[in-house]
């Protein structure tokens, strides 16, 4: 919650977009309109509900069936299919098997008994909630305006203040059956009342429609809001106890980063590759330098969904440690992870009990860095990223509650047994293998040319984050956006890159590590062609492609190369060469020599790389003309030319050409190169070469 969230309207209640919906698509408006702003809920977070008369498929009579969002998936983006649907009376009739607190994991299992006209999708751990509660419409939300009141030392005081007892408060207990049973209590003790506040949790509120619901919903938030907004002003105590330090200045800040994420990120992984996400918002920024950093961040998030994604509580690196170089930052932060880990273990075995799941990966999620900001850690982009929007809902908790009263954790126990709640566990165990490609970054350069996105395609299709560098920037903002839609804009980014330019080179490999957190796999595809005879092969054509084919492959290869040893956990580097790398054309000498350089770079690159996991191979392509760049140009004609044929028949000459008589496609490229990145697939692999030219003699590899 920025400090002007308070200020700025709730979305609206559009009539006309509701206007001859039926109860289930009130239902979903209601529920995306609430998940479109993160002031009312996090990501993921919080869930819906409506009690609606539907005709059973079986009796064809009548029947009251619940409608609530299903486990998993997000309010502001779900479908109706991510609704369950349940038999309300068979939801009734479960309080006669209920044994009370100690067995109400086993009620879980009663649910899929209760399922609806067949849904498959599976009903939440919060079912019961919504189903024990009298109203029609009922909305469950994680504000972090409300969860600050939750979280304070006096909660059940300052709520009854803030709302003038038309809301009432139940202290914490994890969610499941008892909490369904506790809350029908309360509001039947308490007749008329607009919702309640659940300690250490969030806010539950009702309404006879779905409109009065949600609309009172946001009212309860923005009293909320205000009244925080107000408090804070009238006791003017400075956020977090004031500042004690000042944020780098960006350029600087960008520089350090570059240097020093691949190699957090790879003392990070252990085994497992990771992704990093980068959050240098006010927010955070306002946290991370002031005096109460270390004392809060150590008491650990409230919100159960808050500490499901970010652990319990963060690594803070101080300056002093990320300020280091070389070995010696190397050192010093393997020594603060392996005391992070070992505290995280130590905190498992104090809370552990006997039917536990085993210990899960004890490396942190969220890392603070004073002065620059936050970072968080996970398999994929958009955990990565999900998570640090979670812990920023989780600062704005402390800044609120420690502004007015005093912000409270929950308690170790009780966030040990939600972290590693059973149910939790198998919602993780159902979860699909990842992708072969998942937690890596790759960039490639050329990647808005044909085979580059032929080659940024597959990999994105296989889990991979990618980024693009090109040195066309109009073509790069388009192919970066088209393929953000296909595969998430979490996953694609493009970045403007000479490849004869030094500084941009790494330039490029500085985005990607501020991204990503560094590169796995290098493709290097940026290329141009040029055709003549030697007699007319001037020096500036000479120059130029050894600029773009030599030189640029050895700069972009050296910075993957030093980016990749940083994080220590091996890497590959494709080589897009040529054909013409192993055997000469008629009138193309300049083109043909950088093209051999490549080969010979790679060469090098797996020589050297070996040691350290670095794999460097050559996929020769030979006349890849649809959708390749390099025949939109000169090229094409040249070659026209030098074979004494019609530019039109190119393709059918080269086809005929070939042994297998088969056209190459910018895909077929694409495969090639995804076989020299997939570990699985290539992992023993290192110094070759792969023709894909449909079959050459002469270029048979020897």
């Amino acid at each position: 919650m920025p400090h002007t969230s308070a200020t700025k309207p709730f979305p609206l209640w559009d009539d006309a977009r509701t206007a001859g919906l039926d109860e289930p698509g009130l239902l979903l408006y209601r529920s995306n309109l609430l998940g479109s702003d993160l002031r009312i809920t996090n990501y993921g977070g919080g869930n819906t509900s409506a009690k609606i008369r539907q005709r059973d498929p079986l009796t064809q009579q009548q029947v009251e069936v619940l409608w609530v969002k299903g486990s998993g998936g997000d309010l502001g983006s779900m479908k109706l299919d991510g609704f369950a649907t349940l038999y309300m009376d068979k939801l009734r009739a479960l309080q006669g098997l209920y044994r009370g607190l100690a067995h109400e994991d086993e009620m879980v299992g009663h649910l899929p008994h209760c399922t609806f006209n067949l849904n498959g999708r599976a009903a939440s751990i919060d079912t019961p909630l919504h189903s024990s509660l009298p109203y029609a419409h009922v909305d469950h939300m994680h504000p972090d305006a409300v969860i600050a009141i939750a979280a304070m030392a006096r909660s059940e005081a300052i709520t009854a203040t803030v709302f003038e007892g038309t809301v009432g408060w139940l202290p914490w207990l994890r969610p499941g059956y008892e909490l369904g049973q506790r809350l029908k209590a309360c509001v039947e003790a308490h007749p008329g009342l607009r919702g309640i506040v659940l300690a250490g949790h969030g806010l539950f509120s009702w309404g006879d429609t779905s409109k009065a619901c949600y609309e009172n919903t946001v009212d309860l938030i923005a009293r909320a809001q205000s009244w925080l907004a107000q408090e804070r002003a009238r006791k003017a105590v400075p956020a977090f106890g004031g500042a004690v330090t000042t944020a780098l200045p960006d350029a600087q800040r960008d520089t350090l980063l570059a240097r020093v994420l691949p190699v957090l990120r790879g003392l990070a992984a252990e085994g497992t590759p990771k992704l990093l996400h980068l959050n240098t918002s006010p927010e955070v920024l306002e946290f991370v330098n002031a005096a109460e950093l270390e004392p809060l961040a150590a008491l650990g998030t409230s919100c159960p969904d808050h500490f499901l994604r970010t652990k319990i509580r963060p690594l803070i690196v101080p300056e002093s440690a990320y300020t280091l170089e070389g070995d010696a930052l190397r050192n010093e932060l393997g020594r603060l992870l392996a005391a992070y880990r070992a505290d995280y273990t130590a905190y498992y075995e104090r809370c552990k009990r006997a039917d536990s799941p085993a210990l899960r990966d004890p490396n942190p999620v969220v890392i603070l860095l004073p002065r620059i900001g936050m970072v968080t850690i996970a398999r994929d982009k958009s955990t990565a990223r999900i998570a640090g929007e979670f812990y920023v809902n989780a600062i704005n908790v402390m800044r609120e509650a420690n502004a007015i009263d005093r912000y409270v954790g929950l308690p170790e126990q009780e966030a040990f047994d939600i972290e590693y709640w059973l149910l939790e566990e198998a919602k993780l165990q159902r979860m699909p293998r990842p992708k072969p490609l998942v937690g890596k970054v790759a960039l490639v350069t050329g990647g808005a040319g044909g085979i580059g996105q032929a080659i940024a395609r597959r990999y994105l299709a296989e889990g991979a984050c990618v980024v693009l560098a090109d040195i066309d920037a109009k073509a790069l903002e388009a192919a970066t956006a088209e393929m953000g839609r296909t595969f998430g804009r979490d996953h694609v980014r493009g970045v403007r890159c000479d490849v004869t330019a030094e500084d941009s080179v790494i330039a490029a490999f500085g985005r990607a590590a501020l991204e990503f957190g560094g590169v796995d796999i290098l493709v290097s595809n940026a290329g141009i062609a040029s055709a003549a005879p030697i007699e007319d092969t001037t020096l500036a054509l000479w120059n130029r492609n050894q600029s773009i084919l030599a030189t640029g492959y050895f700069l972009v290869g050296r910075e993957a190369f030093r980016q990749m040893k940083a994080q220590g956990t091996g890497g590959a580097i494709v080589v897009i060469a040529s054909k013409n790398g192993m055997v000469a054309s008629n009138q193309a000498t300049a083109y043909c020599a950088a093209k051999a350089a490549e080969i010979q770079l790679s060469r090098s690159f797996a020589l050297e790389g070996a040691p350290l996991g670095i794999r460097s191979n050559v996929v020769n392509p030979d006349a890849v003309i649809r959708g390749s760049k390099i025949w939109s140009g000169q090229w094409s004609a040249e070659r026209a030319a030098a074979n004494r044929i019609d530019e039109g028949e190119l393709e059918a000459f080269y086809r005929d050409r070939s042994m297998l008589k088969r056209s190459v496609l910018p895909e077929d490229i694409a495969e090639a190169a995804y076989f020299f990145a997939a570990e699985h697939l290539s992992g023993k692999s290192t110094g070759n070469i792969l023709n894909v030219d449909a079959g050459n003699l002469a270029a048979f590899t020897r």
